[in-house]
């Protein structure tokens, strides 16, 4: 009961996690220009969930003092309409600190939305998919989006995240941090063996999240045939997912008491942790790379899965701002010595400017990376696959992005 009760305060706001990936939508895209199929300049267009998105790209590193001393793009962080004053779809939490945002010439497109899954959803609110659905009074699918900006663009590479919502992550997360709170070190409540979460991760569920991913790529190419390409005029790139918290064993906070959720922001037991990044993330990226398989033709891989590994949430590599003595983002080093995953909040998050589906994403400093990555994918305007990692890299390139390989 003394556990119980020192949490009951955050009982709701932890609840709240489940939703971190879901956001209202509202459809409509801008007509892309003068440009047409394989004339004009170069485009990237992004598609897929919050992984893609931009989520969580407001923040470089975390904090538990001033929220200011991580706020890198500031409360505008998530505008991109025309006039920089909004959001195009409410929610999708497209930012600035978007891997789309590649520059040098190249013109980018961000379609992706947060809370978006392979099918278009339109129970508790719009979530558009990768599909074609069109209501006829604005909400429309990311394919059917895709295709009607395609047909004014010169698109030369589509990037992809999807599936991971298929996979119910935020659900799975949910779990994993509520078990830590309201059990203890001397009997730990595991969420990985809950029927609940490893219900997502059978052969069974694989397979059908596998078929659903590959059927969003084959509507990603009907979408640019529909738009005028040939299959050898632009290639998809379909991106997986990758890890936001260590193994057990490279936590810097201990699994006994609560400072790994009261400081770290990273409420998870050791052997969640570890099943995490043995069994959930690994059978959420054989599907993705089954289904690119599967799909052929001119979809390839772009493996992200270690990309963040030493500047992970709670990793023992690095720290809050505060913890390596720095005292904002932008302090020489910060990169280096910060997280690139934004904390899972609780009570901060109640009043902003923190939002619960920022929670576990790949911040600023991260997306940077990602972009460094999909820049080297889109390789001058022949695109390729592969695999993407820092390895002992470290500092920022011209383009102030960490230094990461494409291999």
């Amino acid at each position: 009961m003394r556990v119980r009760n020192r949490w009951s305060s955050v009982a709701a706001v932890v609840a709240g996690v489940g939703a971190m990936l879901v956001g209202a939508m509202v459809v409509g895209v801008a007509p892309a220009g003068a440009d047409g199929p394989g004339s004009g300049t170069p485009v990237i267009v992004t598609l897929g969930d919050s992984s893609i998105s931009g989520e969580a790209g407001r923040w470089a590193g975390n904090t538990n003092a001033s929220s200011a001393t991580v706020d890198a793009l500031g409360p505008t962080a998530y505008f991109d309409d025309a006039t920089d004053s909004a959001e195009t779809m409410a929610g999708c939490h497209r930012s600035k600190a978007a891997e789309v945002h590649i520059g040098g010439g190249v013109r980018s497109a961000n379609l992706a939305c947060s809370g978006a899954r392979t099918a278009t959803r339109t129970t508790d609110g719009f979530k558009p998919g990768i599909d074609f659905y069109d209501d006829g009074a604005g909400n429309r699918g990311q394919a059917a989006m895709l295709a009607s900006y395609a047909a004014t663009a010169n698109v030369k590479m589509v990037v992809l995240a999807i599936g991971g919502n298929d996979f119910h992550f935020a659900s799975v997360v949910q779990a994993c941090i509520t078990n830590f709170l309201f059990s203890s070190w001397l009997a730990p409540n595991y969420c990985y063996d809950d029927a609940s979460v490893s219900a997502n991760f059978t052969n069974a569920s694989v397979s059908a999240r596998t078929a659903e991913i590959k059927q969003a790529i084959l509507n990603v190419r009907t979408a640019m045939t529909t738009a005028g390409y040939s299959s050898t005029r632009y290639k998809i790139v379909v991106q997986n997912y990758a890890s936001p918290i260590p193994k057990g064993s490279g936590f810097r906070y201990s699994q006994f008491g609560y400072t790994r959720q009261s400081t770290g922001g990273c409420g998870f037991w050791n052997a969640d942790a570890d099943w995490a990044n043995t069994t959930a993330l690994p059978r959420i990226n054989t599907a993705v790379a089954n289904a690119v398989a599967q799909a052929g033709g001119n979809a390839v891989l772009l493996n992200v899965a270690s990309a963040l590994n030493g500047r992970r949430l709670c990793e023992n590599t690095v720290g809050l701002l505060e913890e390596k003595g720095l005292a904002s983002w932008q302090a020489a080093g910060a990169v280096d010595r910060t997280e690139w995953v934004s904390m899972v909040r609780t009570l901060s998050t109640a009043t902003g400017p923190y939002q619960l589906q920022e929670s576990l994403h790949t911040s600023y400093w991260g997306q940077l990376a990602l972009r460094n990555c999909v820049r080297q994918a889109y390789n001058g305007g022949n695109p390729r696959g592969g695999t993407c990692s820092r390895g002992s890299q470290s500092g920022l390139n011209t383009f102030g992005e960490p230094r990461m390989t494409l291999a």
